[in-house]
């Protein structure tokens, strides 16, 4: 009966998608309407320790729930990174950078195996409740490895067990599953906070590479 009923929930939000065709309207479905009351999108922020100037990636940012709090972050001398396979998504948060004169902010349209981050390194990657859609994630992982620079870190928050909705939806993972797999693809667990009631809070950084033995000075 369950299954049934989670499968009508589908499909109705399927058919109203196309019916609407608004970006809007994805965007509250991706975001709920409630998400301030439990996201505590501030106190992620200020646990995150961001410092002006840092460069952002939001991967999985959607219609921007926390790209212009980053933004506000880094300062004007930052850059946030707004990340999502989704154009309607990205496109949304570039018409609000413009609308809101928010210079900081750029888009990319990234692939399912490939955020196509920047070349020139980031000193902090954020997703938050993207985690479950990504596929071979321990070769995704492992591939970001390639953009922070040694001291850059990867912050994770993520639905779990104790959402009701997303378990309904199977939209979680549980935080032994990520601290599980961070470690394979090559990262360390750095901090881990449980301040938030239906979402872990991890923030990994990469493993540095082993030092060779240092050669002896020759006289």
């Amino acid at each position: 009966m369950l299954q049934r009923a989670t499968k009508l929930i589908k499909i109705q939000l399927l058919i109203l998608f196309l019916l609407a065709g608004c970006a809007r309207l994805k965007q509250c479905a991706y975001e709920g309407f409630t998400r301030d009351q439990w996201q505590q999108r501030d106190r992620v922020i200020e646990s995150l320790q961001i410092r002006p100037g840092d460069r952002v990636a939001d991967i999985g940012s959607g219609g921007g729930y926390f790209v212009f709090a980053l933004a506000k972050a880094v300062g004007p001398d930052g850059k946030v990174y707004g990340v999502d396979t989704d154009k309607e998504m990205n496109d949304l948060v570039a018409q609000e950078a413009k609308k809101e004169g928010v210079g900081n902010v750029e888009v990319i349209l990234a692939k399912p195996d490939d955020p196509l981050l920047p070349s020139s390194g980031i000193d902090l990657i954020f997703t938050s409740n993207t985690y479950h859609h990504i596929d071979n994630r321990v070769s995704y992982l492992t591939n970001l490895r390639k953009q922070p620079p040694p001291n850059g870190r990867i912050a994770i928050t993520e639905f779990d067990r104790r959402g009701w909705l997303a378990g309904l939806w199977q939209h979680y993972t549980p935080s032994e599953f990520i601290k599980r797999e961070m470690e394979q693809a090559g990262y360390s667990l750095q901090n881990e906070f449980n301040f938030l009631d239906r979402q872990s809070f991890l923030i990994f950084a990469p493993n540095q590479p082993a030092q060779g033995p240092t050669a002896a000075p020759s006289n």
